[in-house]
């Protein structure tokens, strides 16, 4: 029993120790380009332990996302999660976008990744389904908001109001990805996920 458990331990420490050299590299370099010989280097191990833990590096890049995503919908869920039945838009919105992780690197992989996934319908699919936790999480509260704290109508309820908050993650971390200017990002978030939620008009430029 006790060789099983350090065996699985250090199965574990393998598996992440490969994920943290993959990161490292496809930030580098490009996911597109980069081999799996490259990670495994990067990690220290040969290619059997890289295949006892995934079969693709399209597989190892899943695993990357939903880390990432997870901890995303952790976030907005925990700042989400302090006001009670109710919604104060406004805190709420300060506390998700101070939480949130605006991280360039991984900005982009996971670009890098995208464009990989927009010419392979089946891994489209499969990334779709782990973008889809991150609405649903969000989802999931909003429509636990009540009476004026919902979200707008014209949006079409919680899960309308799901995706504007995902497109507008979306839009202003592609700007971060120019420009590098994270403050910048945070407080054009802040900015448009006031107004999408409270239905509050256009943001000033800023």
């Amino acid at each position: 029993m006790e060789t099983a458990k350090r065996v699985t331990r250090r199965r574990v420490r393998t598996r992440a120790r490969l994920l943290d050299a993959a990161f490292e590299v496809f930030a580098a370099k490009g996911f597109g380009r980069v081999s799996i010989e490259q990670v495994c280097e990067a990690a220290g191990y040969s290619r059997g332990a890289f295949y006892s833990n995934f079969a693709t590096l399209d597989e190892l890049f899943f695993a990357l996302y939903r880390e990432r995503a997870d901890l995303l919908a952790g976030q907005v869920a925990e700042a989400l999660a302090q006001d009670g039945p109710g919604l104060d838009v406004p805190a709420s919105v300060d506390r998700v976008t101070e939480a949130l992780l605006l991280d360039v690197d991984w900005l982009l992989v996971k670009t890098d990744f995208l464009v990989h996934a927009a010419r392979d319908p089946a891994v489209a699919r499969t990334l779709l389904e782990h973008r889809a936790r991150l609405r649903e999480a969000i989802a999931g509260r909003l429509g636990r908001a009540r009476g004026r704290t919902a979200p707008p109508a014209v949006l079409g309820g919680a899960d309308g109001a799901a995706r504007a908050v995902v497109a507008a993650y979306d839009g202003v971390t592609t700007q971060l990805l120019l420009d590098k200017d994270v403050d910048a990002a945070r407080s054009w978030l802040k900015q448009l996920l006031t107004a999408l939620l409270t239905g509050g008009g256009t943001p000033d430029e800023s």
